[in-house]
């Protein structure tokens, strides 16, 4: 009987628990599902994915964990080590196949949910689950963790970083503040470990933010040394470590990865005036769906509104912060000349945000239409995931690549694989050399640059006396050639295989 219940509050206490926890149980399991379904399916599309798991392939390899790399005789500092670090400890783990190359990007996505979780709780606190819901049901965010980059861990440690500031900002205890600062430094250091620079974009919108409501003394509660000495040790000490053994490195960072990727179309990524246009407008318009169009609603533009008037004329408020995570880096993302869709992915953090805070009055959660619709549009991102990884996509897929090769191959033994390319620029052999076929073939790759001067010396270097070597050349370059150059290096026992992707393959024997 109740009265005779000798422990009531406690249970009551206890359920009222579970009931709290419901949510981000939820948001834990829907990304588990979204993030995991079908993550191993399609293979390494060239040029990033490739890249990326053949660095991380070459750190199992090498022992060396400090200088991403290609192969034994082509670094790549093009981005920090931990993108590298993170898919090779998963290898480690779970085995050298592509499920286990995509598995940690099935879990930042789902870590990003239960951070924005924790923002809701803040800014959204009659729907705290709203804003992780919207960012696991827009397209572009659930499909970019089937791609391996650098972005969708940036994301995440970006979201880190700001989960700290919001908590720091909006929430209360000066104790409690300070503990806050340190993790968003702690998610700046490890954004900028992925990323360099980019990592630190969200500044932009906490510096004049804070400035303009809390002024200097503000600034300076925000870099506490101790937050400031937290980004350095991890954001920092590779790149100390790093230029200490490549003394070259802080002048290819200004130069190529500064300079180049803002102010010249060296990289060929949408350059020009309006170039943004085509690398963002699909990507917010199409990858935002199906959250935008409820905007329409008569609560939801009510929302905007009343949200619109409050940011105008509040400086404390949410609204207006968030407004300006948007909005300046997106205008930075713009006037740079290196532009992909996926560096606007840390931008659906402030977008799923603003879109909570307008639809909180729009989405109930007793709506069984609702909750259909929603079910409905989760089976069919499901199936647009399935389909990418089952569907054949010649042009990119490197594991297509690695059967081909196989194929023509077979029954010749050979310890690596050198591509040959009809180029003069170091670029096209980074982006055109399928490296992602080191992960199926279990076997180095490397890239020759054919009409680089010290072409011939190059591929000497890469062709050893002492083990064979299969070369696949570029279809405008005459095998005849190759064979040549090999013989000035003293390696005579060539044999032409067939081809591949319409170019000659070669096997140099030892």
């Amino acid at each position: 009987m109740p009265g005779n219940d000798p422990h009531p509050a406690a249970d009551g206490r206890s359920g009222i628990a579970i009931a709290a926890h419901r949510p981000l149980l939820v948001l834990l399991l829907l990304g588990l599902l979204l993030g995991f379904a079908f993550q191993g399916t399609r293979g390494l599309w060239s040029p990033d994915e490739g890249r990326y798991v053949d660095g991380a392939v070459q750190m199992l390899d090498s022992g060396d964990l400090l200088a991403p790399a290609y192969g034994p005789d082509r670094l790549n500092f093009s981005k920090p080590p931990l993108t590298y670090w993170v898919i090779a400890a998963s290898l480690k783990i779970f085995g050298r196949n592509t499920w286990a190359a995509r598995a940690p990007y099935a879990l930042a996505f789902t870590l990003t949910l239960l951070l924005l979780y924790g923002m809701g709780r803040e800014l959204v606190p009659e729907r705290p689950w709203l804003p992780a819901l919207v960012y696991a049901c827009a397209p572009f965010t659930l499909l970019t963790a089937n791609i391996i980059s650098t972005d969708v861990f940036l994301c995440l440690f970006e979201a880190l970083a700001m989960f700290g500031f919001l908590r720091a900002a909006f929430g209360t205890g000066a104790t409690l503040a300070r503990r806050w600062i340190l993790l968003m430094w702690l998610g700046f250091g490890l954004a900028f470990l992925t990323k360099g620079p980019p990592g630190l974009i969200p500044l932009l919108a906490i510096l004049p933010f804070v400035l303009h409501r809390d002024g200097w003394r503000g600034l300076g509660r925000l870099f506490a040394p101790a937050g400031v000495i937290v980004f350095l040790l991890v954001g920092g000490s590779w790149y100390v470590l790093a230029m200490l053994r490549y003394p070259w490195l802080l002048h290819y960072f200004m130069h190529r990865e500064v300079y180049d990727r803002m102010f010249t179309a060296a990289l060929r990524r949408h350059p020009g005036p309006f170039g943004w246009i085509v690398a963002y407008v699909p990507t917010l318009v199409v990858g935002a769906l199906p959250w935008w169009p409820l905007l329409l609603g008569r609560h939801a533009r009510a929302e905007v509104a009343a949200g619109w008037r409050e940011a105008r004329s509040h400086r404390h408020s949410p609204g207006r912060f968030l407004l300006l995570w948007l909005l300046l880096p997106l205008l930075v993302f713009c006037l740079v000349q290196s532009r992909l869709p996926l560096y606007v992915l840390p931008l659906f953090l402030p977008l799923s945000l603003l879109l909570a805070l307008a639809l909180r009055r729009s989405i109930v959660p007793g709506s069984t239409a609702a909750w259909l619709a929603l079910g409905l549009w989760l089976v069919a991102l499901l199936a647009v995931k399935a389909g990418a990884g089952w569907m054949t996509y010649p042009a990119a897929d490197n594991r297509l690549f690695a059967q081909q090769l196989a194929a023509e191959s077979a029954g010749n033994d050979y310890g690596a694989i050198v591509f040959v390319k009809n180029t003069a620029r170091d670029y096209d052999i980074q982006e055109q050399t399928p490296w992602g076929v080191r992960l199926y073939l279990g076997k180095p790759v490397y890239g020759v640059a054919w009409r680089q001067a010290g072409a011939t010396a190059a591929l000497c270097n890469v062709v050893p006396a002492d083990t064979p070597v299969l070369l696949a050349l570029d279809p405008a370059i005459p095998p005849a050639a190759v064979e040549s150059a090999l013989a000035g290096c003293g390696r005579r026992s060539a044999a032409r295989l067939g081809t591949w992707r319409r170019g000659a393959l070669i096997l140099v024997r030892a």
